[in-house]
């Protein structure tokens, strides 16, 4: 059995992201996996790094203890799903500050003499599920922020071999009632098999 950090970023409980997200619980949960369901917005997450935190920011150690309930979450799960829409072609802004708050050097990094490797190697499973207002072509003429983030920045910090997906529903802007429960029931079978 693992234990997945499911980390959800929409302010809407009216949401399709949040429809995501509950299909993401459901399906890791019917498959006997623990969950760690953390939701930003209803934990008021302060994305916000200050100016003490970014002056600790290498001092492993103080760097981690104002997010330090956050680190040993991320610690102690065997995979990480998040869920969230893309806006502006990047993360939301609160999901972007816990990767910038929580991702820390001797957390998800260690740097040592100019050389980075990851450090998250209790990650086994590494999942994002978002949607897009725009098409798979437009996301790509803007280079794709998001999906570079995950298979890149956020792939290399985490156990080499980890099973790694990304679940895109594109072009909400005109998606039919169909098409979105198509994705959802896409995703359920995708974090089933986790």
């Amino acid at each position: 059995m693992k234990k997945l950090l499911i980390v959800y970023a929409h302010p809407c409980e009216e949401s399709y992201s949040r429809a995501l997200f509950d299909t993401a619980c459901n399906a890791i949960a019917s498959s006997g996996h623990r969950i760690d369901a953390l939701d930003l917005y209803a934990e008021n997450f302060q994305p916000v790094l200050t100016a003490q935190e970014r002056r600790d920011y290498h001092d492993i150690g103080p760097n981690s203890e104002p997010v330090a309930s956050y680190v040993e979450r991320l610690r102690s799960a065997d995979g990480l799903v998040l869920v969230f829409p893309v806006w502006n072609f990047g993360y939301p802004a609160i999901l972007k500050g816990f990767i910038d708050r929580v991702f820390l050097p001797g957390i998800s990094f260690v740097l040592k003499n100019g050389v980075i490797s990851g450090n998250l190697r209790n990650i086994r499973s590494l999942v994002a599920v978002t949607t897009y207002g725009t098409t798979r072509f437009g996301a790509l003429v803007c280079g794709d922020p998001p999906r570079k983030s995950v298979t890149r920045h956020i792939r290399a910090v985490v156990h080499p071999l980890a099973n790694t997906k990304y679940l895109a529903l594109y072009d909400m802007n005109r998606s039919t009632d169909k098409k979105r429960d198509k994705f959802r029931e896409q995703v359920s079978k995708s974090l089933a098999r986790l």
